[in-house]
C-alpha cells in the first residue's frame, strides 16, 4: 500500500470500528438487559430490538449508496454519523423495550458502511483493496473483542442506557476523523451517476450471489448471539467472564485470516477459500445445534466460535472486496448500498427468526435453520466468477 492508500484505509476503518464499538458494546450484554425494561421477558421483542437497527439499515443502504455517487462520499458519511448519534440519545432515554427498539430503528438510518466502503474502494488499487477491507474487518474484529472486555463492566456502572449514551459521543469522533484526516475524496469519472447505475448493479448475477451471502451471513451471526450469552450461562461460564472465552477465539482467528486469505488469494484460490470458509460456518452451526441438545461445554463453545470468526473474517474481508471489483466507480456506492442493504436485512431477519425460533421450537430449532441457510449458499456460492483482478491470476 501506498502511504495515501494505507492512511485512507485506517482512517475509514477507525470510522467503522468507533461505530461498530458502541453496537458491539450492547450486542454480549443486551438480552440480558432488556429484562430490566417493561416487555423485555419476551425473546420476540428483544430480537426484534436487536434486528431493528438492520431492518433500517436495509431500507437507507442503497438511497445513501447512490447519494454518496451523486454528492460525494464525506458528506453522506458525516449526515450518517449524525443519525445514528441521535438514535444512540433516544435509546438512551428508552423506558420501555418498544421505545429501545425505535432508538435501535433510528441508528440504523445512519447507513453509512456503503459509502465507506466506496470511498475505501476509490482510494484503493485493485491489487490491495482486499487487504484495505481486510483492516475494515480487523477493526470490527478488534472492536468487537474490546467490547467483549469493557461490555460487562460498563454495563454494570453505565447500565444500557449509558451505554447508547457511549454510542453518541463515538459517532461525534467518528465525524471527526471524517472531516479531518480522511484524505480528500479522489475525482472519480461519473460523478453525479444516475439510476442507471443502480439498474445495472441490480441485474449483475455474480453481484447476486455475494448479495445474498452477506444476507445470510450477518442472519446467521445475529440469530447466534440470540442464544450465545445463555448458552455460555449453562456451560458454567459467568456473564462478566463470558470475554474470556470470545476475546481468545477472536484473536486466534486474526492469525489464520493473515496466514490463509491473502497467500491463497495472490495465489488464485480465492473462490476456494471461501467456499471453504461456507462450509466450515455450516459445521459450527452443526456444533451449536448439537450442544443445545445436551449440556454444553464451555471448551466446544470457545472452539466453534474460534471456527466462527475465522470463517467470518474471511468472507467478511473478501465479499466486499470483490463486489467493488465487479462493480464501475461510477456505481461503486450504489453496489455498495444493494450489498449492506442485504446485509443489514441479514441483522434484521436473524434478530427477528432468531427470537421467534427460540420463542416457539427452543435454540436446537433455531440452529437446524441457521444450518439450512448456510448450506443453500454454499451451493449458490459454487457458481460464483470471479473477476480477473481479485486475485491477479485467472480465476480458479
Amino acid at each position: 500500500m501506498t502511504p495515501l492508500e494505507l492512511r485512507a484505509s485506517l482512517s475509514l476503518a477507525s470510522i467503522f470500528a468507533l461505530r461498530m464499538l458502541g453496537l458491539f458494546l450492547v450486542l454480549p450484554v443486551f438480552a440480558l438487559e432488556a429484562q430490566k425494561y417493561p416487555g423485555g421477558d419476551d425473546p420476540l421483542w428483544v430480537g426484534l430490538a436487536l434486528g431493528a437497527y438492520g431492518l433500517t439499515q436495509a431500507a437507507l443502504q442503497i438511497p445513501l449508496g447512490v447519494a454518496s455517487d451523486r454528492w460525494g462520499r464525506k458528506r453522506i458519511i458525516v449526515i450518517g454519523l449524525m443519525v445514528f448519534a441521535l438514535g444512540g440519545l433516544l435509546a438512551a432515554a428508552a423506558q420501555t423495550i418498544q421505545m429501545l427498539m425505535l432508538g435501535r430503528a433510528l441508528q440504523g438510518g445512519g447507513a453509512v458502511s456503503a459509502a465507506v466502503t466506496a470511498l475505501l474502494a476509490d482510494q484503493t488499487r485493485d491489487s490491495v483493496r482486499t487487504k484495505g477491507m481486510a483492516l475494515i474487518g480487523a477493526s470490527i474484529g478488534l472492536t468487537f473483542a474490546l467490547s467483549l472486555v469493557l461490555a460487562p463492566s460498563l454495563s454494570a456502572w453505565l447500565g444500557l442506557a449509558g451505554l447508547f449514551g457511549l454510542m453518541t459521543l463515538l459517532a461525534g469522533v467518528g465525524i471527526a476523523i471524517i472531516i479531518f484526516w480522511t484524505p480528500a475524496e479522489p475525482d472519480r469519472q461519473g460523478h453525479g451517476a444516475s439510476n442507471a447505475g443502480l439498474s445495472s448493479v441490480l441485474r449483475h448475477p455474480m453481484l447476486w450471489r455475494l448479495n445474498l451471502g452477506v444476507l445470510v451471513l450477518h442472519a446467521v451471526q445475529m440469530a447466534m448471539w440470540v442464544v450465545m450469552p445463555a448458552l455460555l450461562v449453562q456451560a458454567g461460564v459467568a456473564k462478566a467472564d463470558h470475554w474470556h472465552v470470545y476475546l481468545p477465539a477472536v484473536m486466534a482467528s486474526f492469525l489464520v485470516l493473515g496466514a490463509v486469505l491473502f497467500p491463497l488469494e495472490r495465489r488464485g484460490y480465492l473462490r476456494q477459500v471461501m467456499q471453504a470458509a461456507i462450509g466450515l460456518l455450516a459445521l459450527v452451526q452443526m456444533g451449536l445445534w448439537w450442544s443445545s441438545t445436551a449440556a454444553p461445554s464451555q471448551w466446544l463453545l470457545g472452539i466453534l466460535l474460534f471456527l466462527f470468526f475465522c470463517a467470518f473474517n474471511v468472507l467478511e474481508a473478501s465479499q466486499p472486496s470483490l463486489v467493488t471489483r465487479l462493480a464501475s466507480g461510477a456505481s461503486r456506492g450504489a453496489a455498495m448500498g444493494v450489498y449492506n442493504t442485504l446485509q443489514s436485512l441479514g441483522l434484521f431477519v436473524g434478530g427477528a427468526l432468531g427470537g421467534l425460533l427460540v420463542k416457539a421450537a427452543g435454540p436446537s430449532t433455531l440452529f437446524l435453520a441457521t444450518l439450512a441457510l448456510v448450506l443453500l449458499w454454499w451451493a449458490l456460492g459454487r457458481g460464483l466468477q470471479l473477476p480477473a483482478a481479485a486475485s491477479g491470476l485467472p480465476s480458479a
